[in-house]
């Protein structure tokens, strides 16, 4: 969560893994659990069963319901997901919109899974 935090205010940018030039959510998720992460997704169109894979796939494992410092799936639209990184408070993500790494307050809309790191 503190990593996550670290990012907020960079400013967005498709497939960014670095805060200086800019991120995505994905690049949000690398930095706040410090792992590699896939470059060769594509930004509409996954499914929500494969991005789980890809999830557990660098060792994160699923959990019932979401605490700060857990990584959560979020359907944002038709065809389209989202990560980002709760929070005691809200959750830290990529705005598109926005054009820049935030902090919101509240739970995401569309929530479909929730993810911790360890065991």
């Amino acid at each position: 969560m503190v990593a996550a935090r670290g990012c907020v205010g960079a400013r967005f940018r498709p497939h960014g893994r670095d805060p200086s030039y800019g991120l995505d959510c994905v690049g949000v998720a690398a930095i706040a659990f410090g792992r590699g992460v896939p470059g060769d997704y594509a930004l509409r169109g996954g499914t929500a069963e494969v991005a789980a894979r890809a999830i557990e796939a660098i060792g994160l494992r699923r959990v019932d319901a979401a605490e700060a410092g857990d990584l959560v799936l979020i359907e944002a639209g038709m065809g389209q997901l989202h990560l980002a990184v709760m929070t005691d408070g809200g959750f830290v993500h990529a705005d598109a919109g926005l054009r820049r790494v935030v902090e919101s307050p509240g739970q995401p809309a569309g929530m479909v899974g929730a993810w911790m790191l360890g065991d």
